[in-house]
């Protein structure tokens, strides 16, 4: 009945970011608009998958997680992968700032962040 309909990413500077997102994880653009003659947002989805990812221009950096048992920041979300070393090396190549890859048992998984600090999950299930 329902699903998602879209992922909000809050940016300060769109132009970079569009540039950052697509390189970075592959995204194709498939649309943008403008607020009083202003670059305002941009729409992408991934090569699989129907949930769109939109950038939103941001004077400043927004919160992007959450706290834990007041002290442990979690994401609101995650991107799976089939294979965590190869993503892991993929962000390492382009420069990107990542934690290490941590072992969850039957999950691995490791954090990235985008030009604005914003933090994301990729996991992948091990087994």
């Amino acid at each position: 009945m329902f699903k998602v309909g879209g992922i909000f990413i809050p940016v300060t500077d769109l132009k970079r970011s569009k540039d950052w997102y697509s390189a970075v994880l592959g995204l194709t653009k498939i649309d943008e608009w403008q607020e009083n003659g202003e670059d305002y947002g941009a729409d992408f989805v991934f090569e699989k998958g129907t949930t769109p990812l939109t950038l939103i221009k941001v004077e400043k950096p927004q919160p992007t997680e959450f706290t834990v048992k007041g002290k442990d920041k979690n994401v609101y979300y995650n991107f799976e992968v089939a294979d965590i070393d190869e993503a892991y090396n993929h962000f390492t190549k382009h420069g990107v700032e990542t934690t290490e890859i941590h072992d969850f048992g039957p999950m691995k998984g490791f954090d990235f962040f985008d030009l604005d600090g914003n933090p994301f999950s990729i996991v992948s299930e091990e087994g």
